[in-house]
């Protein structure tokens, strides 16, 4: 399975001097090597999940059905704290688009507890009188994800100003994808989300970040403090870096 949450070609400044604002041209030329070079790499029956801004999102999934690959689903992932930009509709959400390389080989169905009040504790909801024949392992996961609110606000966030994405979606990705000792690739590291998420659910990983790869290690410190097999990270980080990219794979 790959999952990729590629710059987004907003305008950000990352710590290696580089701007994600490009032409739009050039930009979707870049997005197309890498999802052709992902294609190309994915086993038949493999997943792939891209999460973008719808603006962008739209021509990725476009490009996509181009290299034969079938449509799964384009997830809505709600987006808070934003603001209307011009004469648009205000934004609230974030594309996750999921295709497959012809049939799926995995499919789990995820299940979310009940939603309950935070005050009283009953249900949100009443399922119509329905409510007894709803399965006691929570409701199946839908394609619109109103629970996963950005983790900037987190206290441990990481010092190094990039972008730490919220675990719960590349994981809701890894578990409707992949079984343990399954392959997780995650292309743009940014702060090690997939990384740590597979580690947990005891999938294999590769990953790639063409910045700084301390937020990585600092997250796995922080995650898997009491873990031995972790203390090495550092050594091996500056060991196999170059100038230019650096380049971690443990074993799940």
């Amino acid at each position: 399975m790959i999952f990729a949450d590629p710059p987004f070609n907003i305008g950000k400044e990352y710590n290696n001097g580089q701007s994600d604002l490009l032409e739009q041209d050039h930009y979707l030329d870049w997005c197309r090597l890498w999802i052709t070079e992902s294609v190309r790499i994915l086993k038949p029956g493999g997943a792939i999940f891209i999460y973008h801004l719808p603006r962008w999102a739209y021509h990725l999934a476009a490009y996509l059905g181009e290299q034969e690959m079938d449509f799964r689903h384009w997830i809505a992932v709600s987006m808070k704290g934003t603001f209307p930009r011009g004469k648009k509709p205000y934004p609230a959400h974030y594309a996750l688009i999921y295709f497959t390389k012809g049939a799926p080989k995995t499919f789990n169905r995820v299940r979310l507890p009940i939603p309950t009040c935070r005050h009283c504790g009953k249900d949100i909801k009443d399922y119509g009188g329905h409510r007894k024949y709803l399965n006691p392992a929570g409701l199946n996961l839908t394609d619109f994800w109103e629970d996963t609110s950005p983790a900037r606000h987190r206290k441990e966030k990481s010092r190094w100003h990039i972008n730490e994405l919220k675990p719960m979606i590349p994981e809701r990705c890894v578990e409707i994808s992949t079984n343990p000792g399954d392959i997780i690739l995650d292309p743009f590291g940014g702060g090690g989300s997939t990384y740590v998420t597979a580690e947990r659910l005891h999938r294999f990983w590769i990953g790639t970040e063409i910045g700084p790869c301390e937020p990585i290690v600092e997250r796995f410190k922080r995650d898997f403090h009491d873990q031995t097999r972790f203390k090495s990270i550092p050594e091996e980080l500056h060991r196999i870096r170059s100038p230019s990219l650096c380049e971690i794979s443990i074993a799940g």
